[in-house]
C-alpha cells in the first residue's frame, strides 16, 4: 500500500520498476484515455477537498504552522478551481484542432490530436505541499495519463495524508503516491517515464535532468529565483506596500517561489517606502510578530540556520531597519526589512525563500532594469508605477517567467496565463489548458484519399516537373500558373 510503513522500507529499484510496469499496463488498456475516466477522477479530487478540508489544514499546520486562511484559500480552494476549470473545458481541449493544408498535398485534410504522454512522474515541493502535489495531477489526469506522485518528505504530515487520500479517492490502478526521501526518489528517477514534472530548487533539478537524459525523458521544471519588486515614486504607497506584504509574508512567510525576494527603489523614495512598510506590517501582524498566528514558521532547523546566516553576515547585520527577531525553538523569524544592502552580500546572491526583504537603492528607477537583467532570470518580476512608458519598458526589457504590474503573486490565480519559469527559474509552464498541454503530445494527423494523384512527384524527374513542384511547395498561385505554362523563372 502506498505510504504504509512496509512499503517505505521495501521501495527500491525493483519495486519502482514493477510499479511503472503496472501503470504502463493500465495505460495500454486505454482506461485513462476515456473522457469518462478523466472526468470521474477530477470530480473525485474535488470530493477529496470537500470532505477533508479540516484534515488537510491540520496537516499543513503541523508541517508549517500555516494559517488556516492560507491553507484553505491558497491551497485547497486553488486546487478546486483548477479542477473546476478542467471539468468545464475538458470537452473542448480534447477535440482535435483543425489545420490548414497547402496546395502541395491537395486534396487533403489535417488535424492536431492531443494524446496522453503515457506514464508520468510528479515530484512536488514542501512549501505548498498540498497544492503543488495535486495541481500538476489535475493536468496529468485531464490529459489522460497514468502517474506517480512523490510528495516532499520535508512536509511529512501532508505527505502521509496525500498518500492516504489519493488511495481512498482516486483510481489506484492509474494514480499512485510513493512517500520517502532520497532513496525512494532515486529509485523512481532510474525508471523510464514519459515526462517528469519537478517543483523545487535548481540543485535537485539538475539531478532530475541528468536522470531524465538517460531515457530522453522530457521534463517540466518549476523552480524559483530572486523575484524583484521595482517601486517608482508617485504611486499609492499604502496599497503598494499592502500588496507587497501579502505577496511576501502573506504567502507562507516568504517561503514561496514567486514571493518578492528584494525591492529596488530610488534613494529619494526609500524612507517613505520603509515607513509605510513598518506601519502596515504592524497593522497586519502586531507589535510582536513572533506571536502572530497569521505567519507560518520556517519549515525546519536547516532552513532556519540558512536564513540566520544571511541575517548575521557582517555586510548586512547593520542594515536591518525593521524586524530581525527570531525564535529558534519555534522556528520563527519576524518579517525583516534591510535597507541599502550591498549587491555582493550573501542575501543578494541566493534565493532568500523566507521572511527577509532587502531593499536596493538606485539614483534613477530605470537603473533597476539593468540590475535585474545582470542576474539569473527570475520566476516573477513586479513593478509598481503609474508611468505608462516605464510599464512598457519593464515588460519589454525584463526577462522573467511572469510579470505583474502594480501587484505581486496574483498572476498565479489566472488560469488563462501560463505559469512557469525561464532560464534558471525553470522550463515549461502549466495552469489551466497549459497543464493539459504540458502532459499531452500534439500528434499531427494528415488525411488523404486516392484521388488527385499526379505524375509530377514521381520519377523520371524532368525540368518541367521541378518547376511545378517548386511552385507547389512555395504555394503561390501565380507561381504555379507560370510553372504550368512554362513562363519565366519560378
Amino acid at each position: 500500500m502506498a505510504g504504509s510503513e512496509e512499503e517505505k522500507t521495501v521501495f527500491d529499484m525493483e519495486a519502482a520498476s514493477a510499479l511503472v510496469k503496472e501503470l504502463r499496463d493500465t495505460c495500454a488498456s486505454g482506461k485513462t484515455r476515456s473522457y469518462e475516466w478523466r472526468v470521474t477522477q477530477l470530480k473525485c479530487l474535488v470530493k477529496l477537498c470537500d470532505e477533508n478540508e479540516k484534515e488537510i489544514a491540520d496537516a499543513l499546520r503541523q508541517d508549517l504552522s500555516k494559517p488556516e486562511f492560507e491553507s484553505i484559500v491558497y491551497e485547497i480552494a486553488m486546487l478546486k478551481n483548477s479542477c473546476r476549470v478542467a471539468l468545464k473545458e475538458l470537452k473542448h481541449w480534447i477535440v482535435p484542432e483543425k489545420a490548414n493544408t497547402p496546395l502541395a498535398v491537395f486534396p487533403a485534410s489535417a488535424g492536431i490530436l492531443s494524446e496522453p504522454l503515457g506514464v508520468v512522474l510528479i515530484i512536488s515541493a514542501w512549501n505548498y505541499p498540498f497544492l503543488l502535489s495535486l495541481d500538476p495531477l489535475v493536468g496529468a489526469i485531464a490529459a489522460g495519463n497514468a502517474m506517480v506522485l512523490k510528495p516532499s518528505e520535508i512536509a511529512p504530515a501532508t505527505s502521509s495524508l496525500l498518500a492516504k487520500l489519493v488511495m481512498k479517492y482516486l483510481d489506484n490502478s492509474s494514480i499512485r503516491v510513493i512517500e520517502g526521501s532520497v532513496a525512494e526518489t532515486s529509485a523512481l528517477l532510474e525508471q523510464k517515464w514519459d515526462k517528469i514534472f519537478y517543483t523545487g530548487n535548481g540543485r535537485v533539478a539538475r539531478i532530475v535532468m541528468t536522470a531524465a537524459a538517460k531515457h530522453l525523458t522530457p521534463v517540466l521544471l518549476e523552480l524559483g529565483g530572486k523575484s524583484p519588486v521595482v517601486i517608482d515614486a508617485g504611486i499609492n504607497i499604502q496599497v503598494a506596500t499592502r500588496r507587497i506584504i501579502a505577496g511576501k509574508w502573506g504567502c507562507n512567510n516568504g517561503q514561496a517561489c514567486i514571493s518578492p525576494d528584494y525591492i529596488i527603489t530610488t534613494k529619494d523614495y526609500a524612507s517613505k517606502l520603509v515607513d509605510t512598510l513598518k506601519i502596515e506590517l504592524e497593522r497586519f501582524y502586531g507589535k510582536n510578530p513572533l506571536e502572530s498566528k497569521g505567519l507560518s514558521r520556517i519549515v525546519n532547523s536547516n532552513h532556519f540556520a540558512r536564513l540566520t546566516k544571511l541575517l548575521d553576515e557582517d555586510k548586512v547585520s547593520g542594515k536591518i531597519v525593521y524586524g530581525g527577531e527570531r525564535d529558534k525553538e519555534n522556528l520563527k523569524i519576524a518579517p525583516t526589512i534591510l535597507l541599502d544592502v550591498p549587491l555582493d552580500s550573501l542575501i543578494m546572491n541566493e534565493e532568500i525563500f523566507g521572511p527577509l526583504l532587502p531593499i536596493i537603492l538606485v539614483n534613477k528607477i530605470e537603473e533597476s532594469f539593468d540590475l535585474i537583467n545582470a542576474g539569473s532570470k527570475p520566476l516573477a518580476a513586479y513593478l509598481f508605477t503609474n508611468n505608462k512608458k516605464l510599464k512598457e519598458h519593464f515588460v519589454m526589457s525584463v526577462s522573467a517567467g511572469g510579470i505583474v504590474i502594480n501587484d505581486t503573486t496574483v498572476h498565479l490565480a489566472v488560469h488563462t496565463l501560463p505559469f512557469g519559469g525561464v532560464g534558471e527559474s525553470g522550463m515549461g509552464a502549466y495552469h489551466g489548458k497549459f497543464s493539459f498541454d504540458a502532459f499531452s503530445h500534439k500528434k499531427a494527423v494528415l488525411y488523404r484519399g486516392f484521388a488527385g494523384d499526379v505524375a509530377i512527384r514521381y520519377p523520371p524527374y524532368t525540368p518541367g516537373k521541378l518547376r511545378i513542384m517548386k511552385a507547389l511547395i512555395v504555394s503561390g498561385k501565380r507561381n504555379i500558373i507560370r510553372a504550368v505554362l512554362g513562363w519565366g523563372k519560378v
